[in-house]
This record gives structure tokens, sequence and C-alpha cells, in this order.
């Protein structure tokens, strides 16, 4: 474990700084948040907004101190790794927790319903019971949209719908319902599942009241002025098609002239935006109640929220790197099968790769309230303008595990006060973060930021 990379890094879904141990609660709240979610670390011995370590006294006594702590007050029991770390003459001390097989952890005085907590962003939160369902769901490796919904009975699903959405593909019979999960036996009796009457259910909206798609376009950069309004309630698979032209119905274009051919060429990444939105169909939280799908469209960019966080055990940078988890299985199962989807776990990356390709800034994912955000760009992004002292600090911080002010003077050929200066700038165009124990002391150093 390198302490430089964790300590030039931002809290996060998987880290957190604790100056001490004077509340404890708080400690075990983050603990627990992390083993139910993706898992972390907590560093005990650094504020956590200005990064100033401050360190532990009598770290092995602290640490038994914990490990007691989270014994006599988490349920079911947790073992997560305990190492005392020492920088610059100081303790630390880490905590690092594991995603659980045994979720739903929580705070035993509290209770299973009040003292179960989720990690969403650099926050934790208490879940409600729909999030204490969907946790237990994770451990018997169950998705809602398998369970069979028994007050109804299998003419609930538009078999007609289905055969025109496989129609290109292969002639639909009774018995590939079954195969597709859409319905399934109960009690000797064929009824729909979940998924079967999100995706081709005859009255699907009695029954998910969400299971839609809100699209909107707003003047300017706020949500202020709405110009534009269309409330897409077609079967899923459709709603994709339709949001699409929602968003080529307001996406300006311009005229690419090659030779004597004329192309029409897009200001926003069509690709990415319909990855983006089918990624919202696919994994929304159809236990949810609340809120449809959103599709919003502004001056300079273009949002996609559905309910339902990052499946449990699953980070912002994993899903980025490709690594998936499915929640809605039925529902994925037919996305593939129709040739929506190409692979598990394919799509944030491809949204990543054709914002690039396309000459568009990195898109953003984020974890909000309960909700999963995707928001593409439509501007060129302006990078930071350095002269040339920045330009040669970053070049040197580059280079280098951290350097203090007057090695980079040294390094520059300038003035201490003027790469000092300088360093402050960095900091505030968020590219530079200093590591030391406070603002006098004359040892801390500069590092690259971490960008996540």
């Amino acid at each position: 474990m390198d302490i430089i990379d964790i300590l030039t890094s931002p809290e996060s879904k998987t880290l957190e700084f604790k100056r001490d141990l004077s509340s404890p609660t708080g400690v075990l709240r983050s603990i627990v948040a992390f083993a139910n979610t993706a898992g972390g670390r907590v560093i005990i011995g650094v504020e956590d907004g200005s990064k100033t370590i401050v360190g532990v006294k009598e770290p092995h006594k602290l640490e038994e101190k914990i490990a007691n702590l989270i014994n006599d007050n988490i349920q079911p029991q947790l073992l997560p790794e305990i190492e005392v770390l020492f920088i610059r003459n100081t303790y630390l001390l880490s905590i690092q927790i594991f995603p659980s097989a045994s979720r739903p952890h929580y705070l035993k005085k509290y209770g299973i319903e009040k003292g179960t907590l989720i990690r969403v962003g650099s926050t934790n939160r208490h879940v409600d019971h729909i999030m204490l369902n969907e946790l237990q769901r994770v451990n018997i490796i169950d998705s809602f949209d398998k369970q069979p919904m028994p007050e109804l009975s299998s003419d609930a699903i538009d078999f007609d719908a289905i055969s025109e959405a496989f129609s290109d593909l292969k002639a639909i019979k009774a018995k590939d319902l079954e195969s597709l999960e859409l319905i399934t036996t109960y009690q000797q009796k064929k009824v729909p599942t979940n998924g079967g009457m999100i995706l081709f259910g005859k009255n699907r909206l009695n029954h998910f009241h969400d299971a839609w798609i809100q699209a909107g376009r707003f003047q300017g950069k706020s949500k202020t002025n709405i110009l534009d309004t269309w409330e897409i309630t077609s079967y899923p698979v459709n709603a994709v098609e339709e949001a699409l032209q929602f968003i080529e119905k307001h996406a300006m274009r311009g005229i690419e002239i090659k030779a004597a051919k004329h192309t029409k060429k897009w200001s926003v990444p069509l690709t990415a935006v319909r990855e983006a939105i089918i990624n919202a169909v696919v994994h929304t939280d159809y236990s949810q109640q609340g809120s449809p799908i959103r599709l919003a469209i502004f001056d300079d960019r273009i949002e996609i929220e559905n309910p339902g966080l990052l499946l449990f055990g699953l980070t912002i940078e994993e899903v980025k790197r490709g690594v998936s988890k499915l929640r809605n299985r039925v529902i994925g199962q037919l996305f593939f099968r129709l040739g929506l989807i190409e692979r598990w776990g394919s799509g944030i990356k491809r949204i990543i790769d054709n914002c690039h390709e396309a000459g568009f800034p990195e898109p953003t994912f984020e974890e909000i309230g309960t909700h999963f955000r995707v928001t593409i760009y439509t501007e060129k992004a302006a990078e930071p303008i350095l002269d040339d002292t920045e330009q040669l600090i970053i070049e040197n911080l580059e280079n280098a595990n951290g350097l203090s002010t007057k090695e980079l003077a040294v390094r520059i050929n300038k003035a201490e006060r003027t790469v000092r200066n300088r360093l402050v700038e960095l900091i505030n165009k968020d590219l530079v973060v200093e590591v030391g124990k406070g603002i006098n002391d004359p040892k801390r150093k500069y590092f690259i930021k971490k960008q996540h």
C-alpha cells in the first residue's frame, strides 16, 4: 500500500479520513457503509478537509481498541485489516474493509432497520426498506426482475409485441417466453416475472409506475426554463429509440463537406448517448418508487439518470474499466439477445471511448442520492491555462515522488516565493495537492493530484 497515493486522493466511495477516534460512532458508521457497498479504507490521523497529518498516539493500543469496537458494535461480525502506518516520524492507522458476503451489516444498538448504512460518494447513508431488500437479494444471487407476479396470469404479457421485437431474428413461440424468463411457473401456474411485465406487460405502468423515461430540453445550463418535454411510456425496447429521437430533435447539426459530398455532423456523440440510455434501462432499480429514468438536455451537456446505485460491491472506477454486475438479469438477457447490448460490462467503456473519438470531454459518472447519473458533455473542454513556470512545476512533479517548495525552486531555478505562489495557483486549478503536517510544515511536499 502506498500511503502517498492514499493521502493525495480525495475522500470517495472507498476512502475516508478521520482526525482521531474521539467519535467512535462516526468511524463505525463508515466501516458498516464500506462493508455493505464496495469496501473501503478509513485512515485515522489525517484531517479530512485540509489533509493535515496529525498522527495518532499509542497506535497499537488504538488498533486494539478499534478491533474491540468493531467486534462489540457491528453485526454480523466483520474482520477488517487494521494496519499501523509510519510517515514523517508520525503514526497513522489504516482500517481496510472488504466488500462483505454477509450483507447487510448494521450497528447493533440501532438494529437492522435503522443501523444499516451504505456508501454513496463520500458520504454514509441510512438505507430504506427497499434498499435493505436489495442488499439481502445480493446475498442470495437473485434479481428483482426474476421474481414472479403470482397475482397475474401469463396473458398479462403482450405476445404480439415480443414477436415484433424479435421479427428480424426469429419466430417467437409461446415456450420462448419461459426461456427468456418473461414468465415463470409459480405453484403450477404460469405467471409473469417482474422483468416480463416491465418489458412487455400490457398494463405495465399500473404495476411499475416509474418504468418510463421523462425527457426534457432546458434552456441554458440549468433547469429554470424548460423548452420541451416528452413522456416516453413505450415498451423499453422501443423507448430507447424514442429517447434518441428526442435527442436528435434538439441536437444541433452542421454540414461537413468532403469533396463533392455533404454529410450531416451531429454536435453530440449520439452513440455514447444511446449507450447511456440503454445502460439506464438495463440497470435501473425498478423496485424503487418515486421517479422514472430522466433524460435532460442542456446547452452544454446531456444527463441520463436512473433510479438505483451501482450494484453493491462495485465502484465507479471499476465500471469504467469494464467490470460489471447485472442488476436485472431478465432485462439484460433480452437486450443482449436483441443485439441492443454487445457484452456485459462494455457499455460504460464504449460511452467513454465514443466521446473521446468524437472529440468530446470524458463523461462523468456519479451516484446521487439513490440514483446513478451519466453526464455527456457537448462542448469542448478548455484545458487549464498554465504559464511557463507552472508548466515547469508540473513537469518536475510528474517525474518525482513529491517535491518540497525548496526542491522545486532549485530544479526550475526560480525563487521559492515565486514557486510557492505558483503552487497555490496549481492547487486552485485542481492539478496539485500538498501533503504535510500543516501550513507551517517546512517538509510538506507537493504531488500531481490523482483524478477520479
